[in-house]
């Protein structure tokens, strides 16, 4: 009875560790029904981050991204000047739900990619990753930015 007393109290200590890892400012967690996914990211949250975006640099580690953060949510419309990487742009509402995925956005192509009418946040990673791991309308995203408000996947 001690041993099981045990092993339940470290698989939770194991768990709990996991849960709260799994929120951090620095990595979002994107799962649906085909895939869980993590990326290493930043995150602009003001208006001069966000206008820096990606701009300028010549690369992008693999599982790693942008997290833009518009608080409250409002319609955007993102564009490519003076970003050299090709991106895939994932645009999500209040709880963390994908409701848009642009695919290989254009390096230097200053047409408007807009997201929709109330978004919250947008989620740049490297062009192809979204089809790789089926990010899609409807994914949950998992990051602390979502936990104030009415997260579908909590922290």
């Amino acid at each position: 009875m001690k041993r099981l007393l045990l092993l339940s109290t470290f698989v939770f200590a194991l768990w709990t560790e996991v849960a709260f890892a799994a929120c951090t400012t620095d990595r979002v967690t994107l799962r649906n029904d085909s895939a869980t996914v993590r990326f290493d990211v930043e995150v602009a949250i003001t208006p001069q981050e966000r206008s820096r975006g990606l701009m300028f640099r010549e690369s992008l580690p693999n599982r790693s991204g942008m997290l833009f953060v518009f608080d409250p949510p409002q319609p955007v419309a993102f564009w490519m000047k003076n970003t050299l990487i090709p991106l895939d742009m994932i645009f999500l509402d209040r709880t963390g739900k994908v409701t848009r995925v642009h695919e290989g956005a254009i390096p230097g192509n200053l047409t408007p990619i807009e997201g929709g009418d109330s978004v919250f946040a947008v989620l740049e990673i490297n062009a192809g990753l979204s089809a790789r791991y089926s990010i899609m309308p409807g994914t949950q995203m998992q990051h602390e930015i979502f936990s104030q408000g009415p997260a579908i996947w909590p922290c």
